[in-house]
């Protein structure tokens, strides 16, 4: 990852509140993909004063700058993760919501086949597969 989200904030202008920094450091300490919810848990759990409208209102800023990617898996939810995060992608458990990332070689370069037979260059993409355990038994 490169700068810290705080700093990439600064760097594009954006007025750093202390709740503002307060859920940017949520954000940033974050292995999952929360959404505004739980993300005003975190966030309000450092600090009590802060609303989940201030949440809200963050992270649509944070999103219209290109802080923050937007994640709908399908479930009704908006989720968040840090825009500058290293490529992966998502395998969705329909069971239970889990969302698993990954990198597999193997696809990447094939993804990179297809675009060049079809004549196109390859500038970036998104893979989210949706699924269920196999039970063993």
């Amino acid at each position: 990852m490169s700068q810290p989200i705080i700093a990439r904030c600064e760097a594009k202008g954006l007025r750093m509140t202390g709740q503002r920094r307060v859920i940017a450091r949520v954000l940033e300490d974050s292995d999952d993909h929360p959404d505004v919810e739980e993300l005003y848990a975190r966030a309000s759990a450092l600090d009590a004063a802060i609303s989940i409208a201030t949440v809200y209102r963050t992270v649509k800023l944070f999103e219209e700058a290109g802080i923050l990617d937007r994640l709908e898996f399908g479930d009704g939810r908006a989720r968040y993760e840090d825009a500058e995060r290293d490529h992966h992608d998502h395998l969705i458990d329909m069971n239970s919501g889990a969302v698993i990332e990954f990198c597999d070689p193997e696809i990447e370069a094939l993804q990179e086949r297809i675009a060049e037979k079809l004549g196109y260059r390859l500038k970036g993409h998104k893979l989210e597969l949706y699924g269920v355990p196999i039970r063993k038994g």
